[in-house]
């Protein structure tokens, strides 16, 4: 069963990279299935089979399909994922259990020098 998820969840990321590449970008620079106009032949574009504004509502909600399917399945692999762990918060869960505690305890104040720092003569 995730397996089957994980290649659907593949096959629909690919997908979401070719439509939003597809895209008319509003930079001006023009995405890859922007550019030519409306006649399609060899000018190119995807102008030829539907009008530029027909072809952007087309992307667009294609667009958001495929990316509300990548977040169900990317939901669906987190749940699967989980198989069968805690359902807690790791706030309610118990500290470990003290043993082999092999640090050292840190003194309360620093150790007193016995020699002074600072050479006393002239």
């Amino acid at each position: 069963m995730e397996t089957i998820i994980l290649v659907i969840h593949m096959l629909i990321g690919v997908a979401l990279v070719g439509v939003v590449l597809l895209q008319k970008s509003e930079g001006g620079l023009g995405g890859l299935g922007g550019g030519g106009g409306g006649g399609g032949g060899a000018s190119g574009g995807m102008g030829g089979l539907l009008g530029n504004r027909q072809t952007a509502n087309l992307l667009t909600r294609s667009t958001g399909l495929l990316a509300a399917a990548f977040m169900v399945t990317s939901i669906g692999l987190a749940i699967l994922a989980n198989d069968g762990g805690s359902t807690g918060a790791i706030i309610n869960e118990a500290p470990p259990a003290h043993g082999g505690d092999t640090m050292t305890p840190v003194p309360a104040q620093p150790a007193v020098p016995t020699t002074p720092t600072v050479p006393t003569t002239e």
